[in-house]
């Protein structure tokens, strides 16, 4: 990879702004391949060299994926001067500029969200073209039947005249149900069980693509993505 500035490469590591990485550096505190370096501007190449902050070491990655059991009463934004945002809720070593909700989950919405910073990744997984499946828990107010299953597979037509994709719905236990879509149009899974005459008590995420929310996570934690992880993501069901 093209070598980076030091100065960039903490900051992207989320070791502070530009101006506290600089204060860390004339500290002494940074070392590349066991000496210590003070120039802010000085090049490194992260595959190859190891950089250590503390003597603790930095692990380069160009990108961070992150799943999050996100809570209800948080929004799916990067920032906002109102309201608690996804990203308040990452622990510091989550942190880093340039981290993004990849698609939204209502504020009253709680389950898997993907978080990240590649660009292009978030654009694969969230373009009905990839046909990346989204899938749902959602309780209702009365039982699903086959008559909705047969209306989601069809393509719904919203009361604002939306049209949606053919969707897989299928039945749960009492008033559970789990539905599947590949879009991510305004509160659109609540709308097309609206569409069908049932309200949503409750929706959870609990998937996207091939890989499911890890249970072990709390509502509001998050952790990284291992490699395998991600590529499920993108699988087609």
């Amino acid at each position: 990879m093209p070598l980076l500035r030091l100065d960039k490469l903490l900051a992207g590591q989320g070791q502070g702004s530009r101006k506290e990485v600089h204060t860390l550096l004339r500290g002494g505190r940074v070392q590349v391949d066991g000496q210590t370096v003070t120039d802010a501007g000085q090049k490194v190449d992260p595959d190859r060299q190891r950089v250590t902050l503390d003597g603790h070491a930095l692990l380069w990655r160009a990108h961070l994926y992150l799943m999050m059991n996100k809570p209800a009463g948080v929004i799916s934004a990067s920032r906002d001067p109102k309201a608690r945002t996804v990203l308040d809720l990452l622990p510091a070593d989550l942190c880093r500029p340039g981290l993004f909700p990849a698609g939204r989950l209502d504020k009253d919405t709680e389950g898997f969200l993907l978080i990240t910073d590649d660009g292009a990744f978030a654009h694969d997984i969230l373009a009905p073209r990839r046909h990346v499946e989204k899938i749902y828990l959602a309780t209702l107010d009365r039982p699903a039947d086959t008559a909705d299953t047969d209306a989601f597979a069809t393509g719904l037509t919203l009361e604002d005249g939306l049209h949606c994709l053919p969707a897989r719905l299928w039945l749960g236990e009492g008033t559970d149900a789990y539905a599947a879509v590949r879009e991510g149009k305004f509160h659109q899974v609540r709308r097309m069980f609206a569409a069908r005459g049932k309200q949503v008590v409750h929706l959870r995420r609990i998937q996207i693509g091939g890989l499911a929310l890890d249970e072990s996570l709390a509502p509001g934690e998050a952790r990284e993505l291992t490699p395998a992880e991600r590529d499920r993501i993108g699988l087609r069901l």
